[in-house]
């Protein structure tokens, strides 16, 4: 049989043709719906989106407050020190890298888009919750504090609280990689491939669509953005569906080389990037003005995190939290799926305190410090007016925020190129994860799944991004990401409670015998008559 014929018969004898078939077919038939009824299909999703939000924005609200508290829990309680693997099992990744890996994959080319973007917004439209008048000190301090919500521990708790059971189960219990292995403790190891396996599946499939489809949408229309800002061309469909086409060639030739040649080194490429721009805004940027305005933000964000955590904005109509903080949530917990399968990927021999402390805690130290010197150069630049970014928002969207912002400092023109880079290299790590992630799922819990399945989802996703930013723009994609999310705050409640029932067995058995071994070291150390 040639190398071609080998392929093609190894990915049609791992698929799963339920989870496969029906998230394919699904997929095609939405991508079918906003090719021949574009201004229906984006209507009825925006329609759904707006029900959802406003009559179940406090479930996830209340879901996310609840498993940061536990994320929390397992950081500083007694199961921190659970082997994601054999007692004796050493981890695959040096910290270093494993810390790159989840990063890149778990944030996504989101933090660039958004750096320069949420603050400045914020800045000119007040959050609800606070009462302070557009562009005042107090409005850039409530502005700067909610961008480090929005994109702080919560963001990062659901991807560790999905990841951690599978790991747990696939590395202790045999179990596959896949979503659906969390309910075995309620199913049992023989039930695994039943039906409400299959549901969970099926949905992690069409909430990891949603999730990077609105990603790469987003991507694309940045880099749009740029070229129109930067060239003063307009671009049509045609353009966007080939800038969107190039990002998806791109991660799917990176997914093709695989974890420790792809992602892994594209992840160190990333937090080295990463780590140039933000110091160089920082340094050439209002240094004095970052940290002022920065270390007040995480003060009030500490602060008030419960109540923002559980605001609704209902006094208010809802209009803005849904549009922001239920959104995020969704995004979030759209990306629960393949990030959480990412993360228990590369996970084995890790403590479920390592995986928690990496993928939140210092994900969230590495995150405030970005947000703070974008965000804060972007209200200072706006505030003493050397640049109008405000006026570059609302011409050209959120979107275009970053580039007034990086050509107003010294050598604009070069760290604008950097800044483009930081967005493709980023895109393409969370890509590259979600194609694995969606291979795993399709065939079962193959650990690498076929090229062809990753090429064939890149595809899929590539194109239902081009119809979404060509038919609805940025608001189809905020819709898509709310509707898959809405399902996986639910699982990720089950992962909790799924959680709790394993590790309370395991830490009840833990304490038995070292209660054990206890007594019989001190019936050893009793001192025998003919001893004195």
């Amino acid at each position: 049989m040639s190398e071609d014929g080998g392929m093609v018969r190894r990915f049609v004898d791992e698929l799963d043709p339920i989870v496969f078939g029906v998230g394919v077919a699904a997929t095609l038939c939405a991508i079918t719906a906003f090719v021949f009824r574009p201004a229906s299909a984006a209507k009825r999703l925006n329609e759904v989106n707006a029900f959802i939000w406003s009559n179940f924005g406090w479930l996830y609200l209340l879901s996310m407050f609840g498993l940061v508290v536990f994320a929390l829990f397992l950081v500083f309680g007694p199961w921190g020190n659970i082997k994601l693997g054999e007692p004796d099992e050493e981890p695959k990744f040096g910290f270093l890298e494993y810390f790159a890996m989840l990063y890149s994959a778990a944030i996504a080319a989101g933090i660039v888009f958004w750096g320069p973007a949420e603050a400045i917004f914020h800045y000119d439209t007040v959050p609800s919750l606070f009462d302070a008048q557009p562009q005042t000190t107090e409005a850039a301090i409530g502005a700067v504090q909610y961008t480090f919500f929005h994109w702080g521990i919560s963001a990062w708790t659901g991807y560790v609280i999905m990841g951690i059971p599978i790991a747990f189960f696939a590395y202790r219990r045999g179990a596959p990689l896949r979503i659906s292995t969390i309910i075995l403790p309620l199913v049992g190891e023989d039930n695994l491939d039943g039906v409400w396996a299959k549901v969970i599946d099926i949905l992690a499939v069409f909430a990891t669509i949603g999730g990077i489809a609105t990603t790469l949408g987003l991507v694309g229309n940045q880099f749009l953005t740029g070229i129109e800002y930067t060239t003063g061309i307009s671009v049509g469909d045609l353009e966007t569906i080939l800038v969107i086409t190039g990002l998806t060639i791109a991660f799917t030739v990176s997914v093709a080389l695989g974890v420790e040649k792809g992602i892994r080194r594209i992840s160190n490429f990333n937090m080295a990037l990463f780590a140039l721009v933000t110091v160089f805004v920082f340094v050439t940027g209002p240094t004095v003005y970052i940290m002022n305005i920065g270390t007040e933000a995480v003060g009030r964000y500490a602060n008030q995190f419960i109540t923002m955590s559980l605001y609704t904005g209902t006094t208010n109509g809802g209009e803005w939290v849904g549009a922001w903080t239920v959104f995020y949530w969704a995004w979030w917990f759209s990306w629960t799926p393949f990030v959480g399968l990412f993360i228990a990927r590369v996970s084995r021999g890790r403590t479920v305190r390592q995986v928690v402390g990496t993928g939140v805690i210092a994900s969230t130290g590495i995150t405030i410090p970005w947000f703070a010197t974008m965000g804060g150069t972007a209200i200072f630049l706006q505030k003493t007016g050397a640049a109008n970014i405000l006026g570059v928002v609302g011409q050209y969207g959120e979107a275009g925020s970053g580039y007034p912002l990086l050509g107003a400092l010294p050598f604009g023109s070069i760290v604008t190129a950097l800044f483009l880079l930081l967005v493709t290299t980023f895109f393409v790590t969370s890509a590259d994860s979600s194609t694995l992630a969606l291979g795993m799922l399709t065939t079962g819990g193959t650990e690498q799944p076929s090229t062809i399945n990753r090429v064939v989802w890149g595809a899929i996703m590539g194109a239902l991004a081009s119809l979404l930013m060509v038919v609805g723009g940025v608001n189809a994609l905020q819709a898509a990401a709310i509707i898959t999310g809405g399902p996986f705050a639910v699982i990720c409640l089950i992962a909790v409670a799924v959680m709790i029932l394993e590790f309370r067995t395991i830490q009840a058995v833990f304490f038995s015998e070292e209660r054990a071994v206890s007594q019989t070291d001190s019936m050893q150390g009793v001192p025998r008559a003919e001893d004195d």
